[in-house]
């Protein structure tokens, strides 16, 4: 069984983002980039599914510049077999990005699909679904738990209120949640050996996916800063307060 997951190039999630001082976008100027949260836990469980003998090949795939090789490089020391890169310049919107891959699953022959519920710099939630929808496939998202059972994948779900777990047939797209694991680090040796993995590249032309965005950004501004807080000398000053100024009594 092959498995492919998606691993998306971001700025670190520990990292302050900066606005542009024209509002045209995000100052990446010496940013630290990093692997999408989301998408680090999908490739934790494709390796996982690996190592209990559930899969014979992980698949890692990116879209972006060049620069993403980076991120594609630490996926294959975390344990992935290969990487593509579909190496592109411009700005990827969700549904040009599910394009690609139902692109990469027809050619690869991919039986499981696992991705990041979301990525952290544009907080969509898009690609799974419209992936799913694209190849007609069966999905599984904001994935606690899943486990692997004759030909099939049962998905427990975190939904308002509880968990649902649903079953389904393969082949099927599965996005992560925060709880389905924790992310391992990657190992000296294993960072090595990633160097000597093979990466292929190819671009959004080449696999026939026109990527020509429908929705153009207006501008980007930072949100405002909180005003000081203000401190009260009786509860009755609260009260006038809340209903004269804040008039929410």
């Amino acid at each position: 069984m092959k498995i492919l997951v998606g691993v998306k190039r971001v700025v670190d999630a520990y990292v302050r983002v900066r606005v542009n001082s024209d509002g045209t976008g995000v100052d990446l100027t010496n940013a630290k980039m990093a692997i999408n949260p989301f998408c680090e836990i999908a490739v934790e469980e494709a390796i996982r599914l690996k190592e209990a003998g559930a899969a014979d090949e992980v698949i890692a795939v990116s879209i972006g510049p060049q620069a993403a090789q980076e991120q594609l490089r630490t996926a294959l020391a975390l344990g992935s077999d290969r990487g593509i890169l579909v190496e592109t310049e411009e700005e990827v919107k969700p549904l040009a990005v599910a394009k690609i891959l139902k692109t990469i699953i027809e050619k690869e022959g991919i039986d499981l699909v696992i991705l990041g519920k979301l990525s952290i710099d544009s907080d969509n939630n898009q690609v799974g679904q419209m992936l799913a929808a694209l190849c007609n496939y069966p999905q599984g998202t904001f994935a606690c738990k899943a486990e692997l059972q004759d030909g099939k994948i049962a998905v427990t779900r975190e939904i308002d209120g509880g968990e649902q777990t649903v079953q389904l047939d393969l082949p099927a797209i599965v996005t992560t949640d925060l709880r389905l694991n924790e992310p391992r680090y990657a190992s000296l040796p294993n960072i090595m050996k990633a160097k000597k993995k093979p990466i292929d590249s190819t671009t959004p032309a080449e696999l026939g996916v026109d990527i020509t965005s429908k929705v153009k950004t207006l501008s980007v501004a930072p949100p405002p800063e909180r005003t000081a807080g203000v401190k009260v000398e009786s509860v009755e000053e609260l009260v006038n307060k809340l209903k004269t100024e804040a008039k929410v009594i």
